[in-house]
């Protein structure tokens, strides 16, 4: 299967349906246009790999697509299908900065290795950049590395909703940064100067909970022999963020509620309330509004937590923002444990973009430290990095019973769908998202392998 995404533009739409079909069956994501102007338009609201364009269309031509795309979107690579084969067109396509040019009527298989050709000069020309270029903090989040349209709309999202006192709800799969946009919101809040207060709503006992947000007084249960001041009033003036608040024990989410509706804590045991001025940003890493649904969540507390979403988008899907975080922890590492290593070497970082990343952002710090403290050259090369990286994803078209043998699709399907699970701490939510199934599809597999495998062994 191949990755990337196509534009398709031809003012034939039978052509555009053809190309289309073909290429996604090939493992391609395509979208299509009749037109350059509307191409143009596609370009400007979405990220794309490669241009698959006709010369020949009313309005703008290909050659003033190819003109346009080089201005706006140089590092885009453009391929121009052409009925016309003299010298003159071959000339006026290839002045226009077009990576290749096509001449129809055309094999479709031929086709596809043209466009694969194109995804993977375009790709190789963005890391040679990253690599040769500083990464740039000066955007006034310096936590925050991306320079991807992904992360350009959280960044601007921060900036929209930080001078607010909104609830904010941060989604998104774990390790993917959710801390540090919390904290880029504090720190451009007008509650910036106050305490900034975090709690990890799964790392505490349920029964210490309440007393851990709320404070308990004297004497409340066995063991409190002083009255204890809870988080809330900790971040009196500031921010609390609560971290994978889906795992609030249901008993605990009504005193949460009125505590964001009322301002008031009353700690574990007082009778008196105490009025508190906080800004909540929640995050989570569970689909709560599955959790709602299942009657585990209650529904009127994640309303007044979403009063804005921020979805954070996995590593996966950010390009070439993972080179840039990469040579950010090289640089802090080499300088934490005093080794001048400058960046990463081109077969490395092919590496890393070709990685699927389940532990996100945090699996990327750690690999780049661990290769940071094993180098012994100036370069990260793939020797340095972890196994999980230095070997290229299987293909799983070997049994593992027996090597001798290809594998079937069955058997393909459930080791890589095995494979996802180990990966993500056998967490089935964050292993659908990953697999694009919904949770009721994978334990229907996961059952379904469970009854073939019991039936393989009693045999």
């Amino acid at each position: 299967m191949n990755e990337g995404r196509i534009l398709i533009v031809d003012d034939e739409p039978e052509m555009c349906g053809l190309v289309e079909a073909d290429l996604s069956m090939r493992g391609f994501r395509c979208r299509t246009s009749t037109c350059a102007e509307q191409a143009l338009e596609l370009l400007r609201q979405d990220d794309f790999d490669a241009v698959l364009t006709d010369l020949v269309m009313p309005g703008l031509s290909g050659v003033d697509l190819c003109d346009r795309i080089q201005a706006s979107n140089p590092e885009v690579p453009v391929v121009v299908m052409t009925a016309f084969g003299s010298m003159d067109a071959v000339i006026e396509v290839l002045r226009a900065s077009a990576f290749d040019f096509i001449t129809k009527p055309f094999e479709l298989e031929f086709l596809a290795l043209v466009v694969q050709r194109a995804i993977d000069h375009g790709r190789l020309a963005a890391r040679v950049r990253l690599l040769s270029h500083p990464v740039d903090t000066s955007d006034g989040f310096p936590d925050l590395i991306g320079r991807g349209r992904s992360m350009q709309e959280v960044k601007q999202q921060i900036l929209q909703v930080a001078p607010t006192q909104a609830s904010v709800l941060l989604t998104g799969e774990s390790g993917t940064g959710k801390e540090l946009v919390a904290r880029a919101i504090c720190r451009a809040s007008k509650r910036k100067e106050r305490p900034f207060v975090a709690v990890n709503c799964a790392a505490l006992p349920a029964q210490l909970m309440e007393s851990e947000l709320f404070g308990h007084a004297q004497g409340a249960f066995t063991g409190a022999r002083t009255a204890r001041t809870g988080l809330f009033q900790e971040a009196h003036g500031g921010t609390l963020f609560l971290d994978e608040v889906g795992a609030l024990p249901l008993e605990l989410q009504p005193k949460l509620l009125r505590v964001l509706e009322d301002r008031n804590v009353r700690p574990v045991g007082s009778n008196r309330e105490t009025a508190v001025d906080v800004r909540i940003i929640a995050a989570t890493n569970r689909e709560l509004p599955e959790a709602v649904a299942a009657k585990t969540f209650r529904e009127d507390l994640y309303y007044r937590l979403q009063v804005v979403e921020i979805a954070l988008p996995p590593l996966r899907e950010r390009g070439a923002d993972i080179l840039d975080l990469a040579r950010h922890y090289i640089a802090y590492y080499g300088e934490r444990f005093d080794k001048q290593v400058t960046g990463l070497t081109e077969k490395a970082a092919a590496r890393l973009l070709d990685h699927r990343w389940p532990g996100n952002v945090r699996e990327l710090r750690n690999a780049m430290e661990r290769a940071v403290v094993l180098t012994r050259h100036e370069k990260i090369a793939v020797r340095d990095l972890p196994e999980s990286l230095r070997s290229r994803a299987r293909s799983g078209l070997r049994s593992d019973r027996e090597h001798g043998r290809l594998a079937t699709l069955e058997e393909i399907e459930r080791n890589y769908v095995l494979e996802v699970l180990s990966l993500v701490g056998d967490k089935k939510s964050e292993a659908a998202r990953i697999l694009g199934l919904d949770r009721k599809t994978l334990y229907r597999k996961l059952k379904r392998f469970e009854e073939a495998s019991r039936e393989r062994y009693s045999r």
